[in-house]
């Protein structure tokens, strides 16, 4: 039985005795009345195409280890809001993982579990697939012991988007944890987990690792599979692990990491053993203190402060340390944004979180579940209001030439740094700006709200444009809160991050500093 039928969407025009017919509102296209018949025709033709592909099974990865829905712990079990869900998923009994305990950011698919991603429209989605790298760490021997809130949507840098309460700090419960990957970082910090992977857009791994003093990476573009997550940005989507120290770190990605064969983001991704190397020690190491990447206009002068004072412990480390220049860093975050912002409006939000033009994995039932977003809208978070309207705004008047630019601008932006790259090893910064801001009150109006939003992500969001492997970590406290130290590195070049970060940590102290 053919399920598929036509129906034009059509009005008539007694002017032109026509048919006013609605492709794309606000856009039409006229066929004559007589023809509509004929029209309609045609299109059955196509529509069987439609009902060939109904009829056929849809094709998705296995899903392997039992498991069950779990569920959202409340009170004194969550005292930080930092759990989304409570589960366990038992891996292989053996394996470079076994005995972890590993949280997933709540915008990742774990099949049989339910997946909000910190939005209440999409309480009651449970996804029936595995992310690739969920299956790589079962495989490993991890244990998967819950989903970790993040902020909704995914589009803030601050803990106090997520439905239905604000992450706290668990190093000081007034301040914000950072975010999109609030929980995760969170959990971690209170050790509640040793593991987590984390999105990031523009900062959403960094952002919180630095304000709860953890270690996040962020990797090269492409080095692990976005495959089963939700997207925001197809050129700008990274995923990757947080954890409390280094080796941990080093240890997830080792796992993960690698070409899946689905995801299109993968460009023959090089990847390595990042655990041996490093053991390697930081000596011989060219470290380029990025001069544009202090004094920013939202910079804390005690932040700047403590990211330099820590920068020199790599020349006792036996690396040279030099200031290095490059000017076009102070621009950097206003090029990726309009790639952010009319992207993300195209994909997560008109396409579904699916979209079209490439050949990953859909999750159909993530799709239907973000469509539900377009009769809820009103309870869309100030945050992603803002960058809803700009880019619909700029499409609408400058039909995506700006997307475009700015794509343009992101290549040429990647050539700069990559020659900065080519006289140092390492660019050094900090990786926000600013001490961790104080959450704001449950009646701040919304400009105070949006303020606490995407002020912190100056140093962190041009990499995800330029997809170069950036890794924060903990280098000191100020007024008893976290400062993060970030690291970036040339493509493929995950070892030498580890290398210094290793270092680093095992001759720093910075709880005491």
């Amino acid at each position: 039985m053919q399920r598929f039928v036509a129906n034009i969407d059509c009005e008539f025009d007694s002017r032109s005795e026509a048919l006013t017919v609605t492709v794309l509102r606000p856009s039409v296209a006229q066929i004559q009345a007589g023809d509509a018949a004929a029209f309609g025709r045609m299109m059955e033709s196509t529509l069987q195409a439609y009902d060939v592909v109904d009829r056929l099974p849809d094709d998705v990865p296995p899903v392997h280890y039992p498991r069950t829905p779990g569920y959202r712990p409340g009170g004194d079990e969550n005292p930080y809001n930092a759990w989304a869900r409570k589960v366990v998923v038992n891996g292989r009994p053996t394996g470079p993982l076994a005995g972890k305990r590993v949280v997933l950011k709540d915008s990742i698919c774990l099949a049989g579990v339910p997946l909000s991603a910190g939005a209440a429209f999409l309480d009651g989605y449970v996804p029936d697939v595995d992310a690739t790298a969920v299956t790589r760490i079962l495989d490993a021997g991890g244990t998967i012991v819950g989903k970790a809130q993040c902020e909704y949507l995914c589009s803030s840098g601050g803990s106090h988007t997520s439905w239905p309460l604000p992450v706290l700090n668990p190093l000081n419960p007034a301040y914000s944890a950072g975010g999109s990957s609030s929980g995760s970082a969170a959990l971690i910090a209170a050790g509640e987990a040793d593991l987590s992977l984390g999105g990031d857009q523009g900062g959403s791994i960094r952002i919180p690792a630095a304000w709860c003093g953890i270690v996040g990476m962020k990797p090269t573009y492409g080095l692990i599979p976005y495959t089963g997550m939700l997207p925001i940005e197809l050129t700008i989507d990274h995923t990757g692990p947080m954890s409390a120290d280094v080796a941990d770190n080093a240890l997830l990605l080792e796992v993960v990491a690698g070409d899946d064969g689905i995801d299109p983001r993968q460009r023959a991704p090089v990847t390595a053993a990042y655990t041996q190397l490093m053991k390697q020690g930081a000596a011989g190491l060219r470290i380029g203190i990025l001069r544009e990447g202090f004094g920013t206009p939202e910079a804390e002068a005690a932040v700047d402060a403590k990211v330099r004072a820590a920068a020199e412990t790599f020349t006792g480390l036996g690396a040279s340390v030099a200031e290095i220049s490059l000017p076009i860093h102070h621009i950097a975050r206003s090029i990726w944004a309009p790639t952010l912002v009319e992207g993300a409006m195209d994909l997560m939000l008109r396409g579904n979180g699916g979209g079209t033009n490439h050949g990953g994995l859909f999750v159909l039932g993530a799709q239907a579940a973000m469509a539900r977003g377009r009769q809820r809208a009103d309870e869309i978070s100030v945050s992603l209001k803002v960058v809803m309207l700009a880019a619909e705004h700029m499409s609408r008047t400058y039909q995506g030439l700006f997307y475009g630019k700015s794509q343009n601008l992101i290549r040429r932006m990647r050539g700069l740094y990559d020659e900065a790259l080519g006289r140092c090893d390492l660019l050094l910064m900090p990786t926000t700006p600013q001490l961790p801001t104080r959450l704001p009150a449950e009646d701040a109006d919304p400009e105070a709200v949006w303020n606490l939003s995407l002020t912190m992500n100056r140093n962190t969001a041009p990499f995800c444009g330029t997809g170069h492997p950036a890794l924060t970590l903990p280098c000191g406290l100020v007024d008893d809160l976290p400062v993060g130290l970030m690291l970036v590195g040339r493509h493929w070049d995950e070892g030498s991050l580890y290398r210094a970060a290793y270092a680093f940590e095992q001759s720093f102290a910075w709880r005491s500093l």
